[in-house]
């Protein structure tokens, strides 16, 4: 996949959520751990959002691209992102979600991990 349609997929992504309501708090936050697609806060829970995007299901639904290990990942930078924001994740509700888009069909999973 490209930048410009990872980008779009994203930005499709933020507009989607926020239309739900939620705020974004930043994008591509990165850490030697790994990256963070978006981060949004829905109510009082911060929301780390992991963004998968194929053009055709030709080759699997996007879903299927968040692995065991895609998570574990995204787990160990989330934890950096709450250090580096000053949030005590024993006392701050947080959530993983997965936007998956096939094409034109976009999909909120949510509280993944």
């Amino acid at each position: 996949m490209s930048t410009v349609q990872g980008n779009a997929a994203e930005e499709r992504a933020v507009s989607f959520l926020e239309e739900q309501g939620l705020s974004l708090c930043c994008r591509n936050y990165r850490t030697r751990r790994g990256e963070l697609d978006i981060v949004m806060q829905d109510g009082e829970t911060i929301v780390c959002v992991e963004v998968k995007y194929r053009k055709s299901r030709q080759f699997g639904q996007a879903v299927d691209f968040v692995t065991v290990k895609k998570l574990q990942r995204i787990q160990a930078a989330f934890a950096f992102y709450l250090l580096d924001n000053n949030l005590n994740p024993a006392s701050t509700p947080l959530r993983i979600d997965v936007i998956a888009i096939d094409g034109d069909n976009l999909q909120w999973l949510k509280n993944i991990g």
